[in-house]
């Protein structure tokens, strides 16, 4: 770690990491004061509030940049001041708050649990309702294998984005690592829409995020496949199902971890009009999504690892 300024990162870092990751279990939902200073909540207003629909490419890149530095510059500050004056200490306080904000594991499988009890006691609205949380797609009209389906994929393109990526760049480029990467996924979750209003600012925000989850989407549904034999399915068969679908999606990375899952459980995933995954296969069922939501916690420990070395 001699490479980067001890405030940056230093051997207290798997602290923080383990210190992040219980605050998260412990306060999975931000309410209130917390979640209007959120970075996740900030960033995407100010995005969107930057470049309105219709703004052109410049005018995105400008807005990318600025919600980056607006950010990023006080996260550095607070790491930087706390390990200045209250040493390491308060820098592992400093930094498990900014991977608090990076890092999202539990709120995602409370959604995904409870869709799939609703599901399982017939409760269809209820069920969507939970869906309509974890993914942009309207729910209002699934049917249950569609609810199911939609529950799944969020948790799997989630692993990358909210666990994996993070936790990533934690491991190599500390605190601020982890947040650049939830901020840039959260801009282009904010403008990286390819429709009319988009198209051209969200153009920067989608590229950016391709860029950063490339790595972290390979390796997620590397490990995923691994983890498979853990919900009762096949590392083979995983393998099997990436290789035959990963380039099924629009999204250069998400069909990596989504037909990772997918083989992993033996099913099909189905977003209407734009996908079909592991085709042939039943569509998944309550039962997939707690096997599912077994797997985000699995994969979660594996990733953690890479930040623990001192």
């Amino acid at each position: 770690m001699h490479y980067l300024p001890p405030w940056v990162l230093n051997k207290y870092n798997p602290i923080a990491v383990l210190a992040a990751l219980a605050l998260d279990y412990l306060y999975p939902r931000h309410e209130g004061l917390a979640l209007a200073l959120h970075p996740v909540h900030t960033a995407f207003l100010m995005a969107r509030r930057l470049a309105p629909p219709y703004s052109g490419a410049a005018r995105g890149v400008a807005s990318w940049l600025a919600v980056m530095a607006t950010h990023l510059a006080p996260a550095a500050l607070l790491l930087y001041a706390s390990w200045r004056l209250l040493g390491p200490p308060g820098w592992v306080v400093a930094a498990a708050l900014v991977y608090k904000a990076s890092i999202a594991v539990r709120l995602l499988a409370l959604h995904a649990s409870r869709a799939s009890r609703a599901l399982r006691e017939g409760r269809l609205g209820d069920a969507r309702r939970e869906a309509q949380n974890l993914v942009r797609r309207p729910t209002a009209t699934l049917g249950p294998g569609h609810v199911a389906s939609a529950v799944i994929e969020s948790l799997a393109e989630s692993l990358v984005d909210s666990v994996a990526s993070p936790l990533f760049y934690a491991a190599i480029l500390g605190p601020l690592g982890a947040l650049a990467q939830r901020i840039a996924n959260t801009l282009d979750g904010a403008l990286g829409f390819k429709t009319p209003q988009y198209i051209r600012a969200g153009k920067a925000s989608a590229y950016a995020d391709t860029i950063l989850n490339y790595i972290p989407a390979r390796l997620a549904a590397l490990t995923i496949a691994l983890t498979a034999p853990l919900a009762g399915g096949s590392t083979a068969e995983a393998l099997k199902t990436i290789a035959a679908n990963h380039a099924a999606t629009e999204s250069r990375n998400a069909g990596y971890p989504l037909s990772a899952i997918a083989g992993a459980l033996g099913v099909c995933l189905e977003k209407k009009g734009h996908y079909t995954i592991n085709p042939g296969k039943p569509c998944p069922n309550p039962d997939h999504i707690n096997k599912a939501i077994h797997l985000l916690y699995t994969n979660t420990l594996i990733w953690i690892t890479p930040t623990l070395h001192p």
